[in-house]
């Protein structure tokens, strides 16, 4: 009886062994280890978005140089944009940690043997920021393709201000550098997006320019109407960056920073955009006075 069964069920079992491992990995396998454990390369939702859309382009870059598999948080919702990430078919039985230090060293490899555990770092250094923002330009042609607002490209004279607050409102570089910069800039139409519509920072601009509209859109929304606009004056963060690095026919600023005091990389200097010079010494003040003018 016993034989019978077994007769009967392990063809099917090797059919289906057979065709589970084609679909897992097309690619020959890796060379076993004592724990014959298959790693895959994972990013997790640590952060917001711009963090998350910076870490999965680190990591596509270098998985489309070495053919790894990737699993990406949200990556149906970053490929909205336009922005594909790479995902190959090796995987491996060794798994490495990358890193700000390290992210070169694999990228540069001819070839590599392990899967990467990506999720300790945020890669927002000027060098890796820097190749992320020349792959955008080159992917360019996508990502206007896929946007709703495309046809606003090269079209317009509106101006775009993205103030960064919440969790790091004491981080703002000030009133002060808006309304700088917002006098500097001819503009036609002019949009303000803010995470704290409410803050004092925000109910002054309003005051000063009543003409300024409010944008409320989801974060893939804001992203894409943002830059179709002629020019995109940014706070700080991956939010703000995100905004700039999808600029491509816009006239892009930035606060100046500090880039060992502010809590993410030097991610905004780019050829071609432009920085305010900030005086330290009166944040505070701005923000007092913003307060008292509301």
């Amino acid at each position: 009886m016993f034989c019978d069964i077994v007769y009967y069920i392990y063809p099917c079992i090797c059919f289906i062994s057979m065709f589970k491992f084609k679909l897992v990995n097309a690619a020959p396998p890796p060379k076993k280890t004592m724990n014959n454990m298959i790693y895959i390369t994972r990013t997790f939702e640590r952060g917001r978005l711009g963090n998350q859309i910076i870490k999965a382009l680190a990591v596509s870059l270098i998985a489309k140089k070495h053919n790894l598999k990737v699993d990406y948080c949200n990556k149906d919702l970053i490929e909205q944009l336009g922005i594909e990430l790479f995902s190959g078919t090796q995987l491996h039985y060794k798994i490495r940690k990358l890193t700000d230090n390290n992210y070169f060293n694999v990228y540069n490899s001819t070839n590599i043997n392990f899967a990467l555990e990506p999720n300790f770092n945020f890669f927002q250094t000027k060098e890796i920021t820097n190749l992320i923002y020349k792959h955008l330009q080159r992917e360019k042609c996508n990502i206007i393709d896929k946007n709703p607002f495309k046809l606003r490209y090269d079209a317009n004279n509106d101006l775009f201000v993205h103030i960064r607050l919440r969790d790091v409102a004491n981080e703002n570089p000030g009133v002060n550098y808006y309304i700088n910069a917002i006098k500097n800039i001819k503009f036609d139409n002019f949009y303000i997006s803010t995470d704290d519509k409410d803050h004092a920072i925000v109910l002054t601009l309003f005051n000063l320019f009543p003409e300024a509209e409010l944008v409320e859109k989801d974060e893939i929304t804001t992203f894409q109407f943002a830059s179709t606009c002629k020019h995109v004056v940014l706070s700080h963060g991956s939010f703000s960056a995100i905004i700039g690095y999808l600029s491509f026919i816009s006239d892009v600023y930035y606060p100046e920073y500090k880039s060992n005091e502010i809590w993410h990389g030097d991610m905004f200097s780019i050829d071609g955009w432009h920085k305010f010079k900030l005086d330290y010494s009166n944040n505070q003040q701005d923000r007092m006075d913003c307060i008292t003018n509301v």
